[in-house]
């Protein structure tokens, strides 16, 4: 039912700025986690930012002050616009999402960030360089 579509990533160089967006249908963000996490070739997936629809909103150390969370809830959309960008930077990078409230007996988590993702998308790849 929850699908996550993102877009908006490429291939920039190092400095360069892309944002991100990601399209939710079947739910409505209100009262639901948003977040971002990044993989990266051979590395685990790391948390990159998100917010847990509570006022909290959290950033890797490795992005704050270059990276910001949004969402628009009358358009059903969230964003990571991306600043500053570093090859390190390099990774797809996965919307993702989690209803506030008790754990689903049925769900399987990601934990990332002191936040709890059940859902995200296909991912969208962005490629830092040269």
């Amino acid at each position: 039912q929850v699908q996550l579509v993102e877009s908006g990533g490429g291939s920039v160089q190092p400095g360069g700025s892309l944002r991100l967006s990601c399209a939710a249908s079947g739910f409505t963000l209100d009262y639901y986690t948003i977040g971002w996490f990044r993989q990266a070739p051979g590395k685990e997936r790391e948390g990159v930012s998100c917010n847990r629809g509570d006022g909290t909103t959290y950033y890797a150390d490795s992005v704050k002050g270059r990276f910001t969370i949004s969402r628009d809830n009358a358009k059903n959309t969230v964003y990571l616009q991306m600043n500053s960008l570093k090859p390190e930077d390099t990774a797809v990078y996965y919307c993702a999402t989690e209803k506030l409230g008790p754990l689903r007996d049925s769900g399987s988590y990601y934990y990332a960030l002191d936040c709890r993702f059940g859902s995200w998308g296909q991912g969208t790849q962005v490629t830092v360089s040269s």
